[in-house]
Order: C-alpha cells, then structure tokens, then sequence
C-alpha cells in the first residue's frame, strides 16, 4: 500500500515536471530572442560567459520571483511600466552599438550590459509564464527549479540557432525587436488597471496595440540608427580635417 502510494506521488512529480518543462520551452521562444539579440555582438568567449550568467541569473530570478507572482500580476501599472521598460530594450536591442577608436566593440562593457540586458528583459517577459510553471509546480520550488536548469539548456541552443541566424540574415534582427515590442503591446493592455475597461470599451485595442507596438520599436530603433551614423560621420569628416 505505502509502496502504492510512494509510486503514485513519484508519477505525480514526473508528471508535474514534464509540464514545468514543457510550459517553459513553449513559452520562452521570446526569452530565446531576447539572449540572441543581445549577445549577437560579442566576440564568441564572451557569448558563451553572457548566455551562462544571464540564465544563471534568470532561473534563480525566476525561483525567487514564483513566490510572489500572483500577488505582483495584481499590482496596477506593473505591466505598463515593464512593457515600456521592453519597448526601450527592444529599440537598444535593435540600434547597433557605437565603436571605439579601435573599431571593436568594447567586450568588457558589452558582455555586462548583455547580462543585464538578459535578465531584465526575460524577467519581464516571463511574469506570465512564471505563474503557469507555479501552477504546475503546485508550490515545490525544487521541481520548479529542476524544469527550469533542465529546460536552459534547450533555450540556449536555441539563442545560439537564431544568433546565427542573425548573422547572416540580418532581417532577424529587426524581427526579433518587433517581436519584443509585441510582447510588449500584449502585456500593456493586460494590466489590472486598464483591461477592464479596454475589454468592454476598446477590444480592437487586443489586435492594434501589439502591431502598433512592434511597428513603434522598429521605426524609432531605425530613426535612432540613422541619428548615430550622421554623427559617426560628422565626427569623422571634423577629424580628417
């Protein structure tokens, strides 16, 4: 009977598991994005030291984070502020860094400012998919912690595929900011303050504001963009005079 029992709940854990890993690969395609934009411009020792750290960071975030999920995803304004927070990540994520005198990116800075690019936006965009993984967790913070290490890996590979990607097309670079100001289109209209009211009065807003947002980051990344070349080549034209 007990060694029934003791089976039952081993399966219950199994199972519970292999939904936390399930949710987290699923839902963490944007996560991915995020690690891939802003590791993109490292040289590849420091990529490797940014997609370890900033996971690290992210998982044990996360951990921390599930205790409190519910309670935050109550807080009005909360989601307005973090969407606004992704739409500046997601314009930075898109314009490409200045280089030094030497023509390199300064590795050091970058690899810091990728890490905290890393957990800040992911932290951000995974507020939702916290809370499904502690329903499926059901208050074990070891089994949440178990599906999240185990299911890093498999984002990793992922960030390393669309890195690459990247690279040679850069389309996916723009893509992924839109995809970032997507994100942050949804979450906006989702905060406990307005989605009420737009539910009832504005519902075409569910459609609009993703798009409208998407379309914001690549536009002012791009206006951005252009604004630095010029000065690149003010600067360059003063010097060689």
């Amino acid at each position: 009977m007990f060694e029934a029992a003791g089976m039952s709940g081993m399966s219950e854990a199994v199972i519970a598991l292999a939904q936390i890993m399930l949710i987290n690969v699923v839902l963490s395609g944007d996560n991915a994005v995020v690690i891939a934009l802003a590791c993109r411009r490292l040289s590849p020792k420091h990529q490797k030291m940014a997609f370890l750290w900033g996971s690290v960071g992210v998982v044990v975030l996360m951990v921390v984070l599930t205790a409190f999920v519910v309670y935050l995803l109550s807080l009005p304004y909360l989601e307005i502020v973090g969407s606004g927070m992704l739409l500046w990540i997601g314009i930075k994520l898109l314009v490409a860094e200045d280089e030094g005198d030497d023509g390199k990116v300064e590795q050091k800075a970058t690899l810091m400012a990728a890490i905290r690019t890393i957990i800040i936006a992911d932290m951000i965009m995974s507020l939702d998919n916290v809370l499904a993984m502690a329903a499926a967790a059901k208050g074990h913070l070891w089994m949440l912690m178990a599906g999240l290490v185990v299911t890093v890996p498999i984002i990793l590979f992922g960030s390393a595929l669309l890195m690459k990607l990247m690279e040679r097309f850069p389309i996916f670079v723009m893509i992924g900011a839109a995809l970032i100001g997507w994100v942050a289109g949804e979450m906006v209209i989702s905060d406990p303050a307005i989605k009420g009211w737009i539910d009832v009065n504005a519902a075409i807003l569910h459609s609009v504001s993703p798009i409208f947002c998407a379309a914001f980051v690549i536009a002012t990344g791009k206006i951005v963009e252009r604004t630095h070349a010029k000065r690149r080549g003010s600067s360059s034209s003063v010097a060689a005079t």
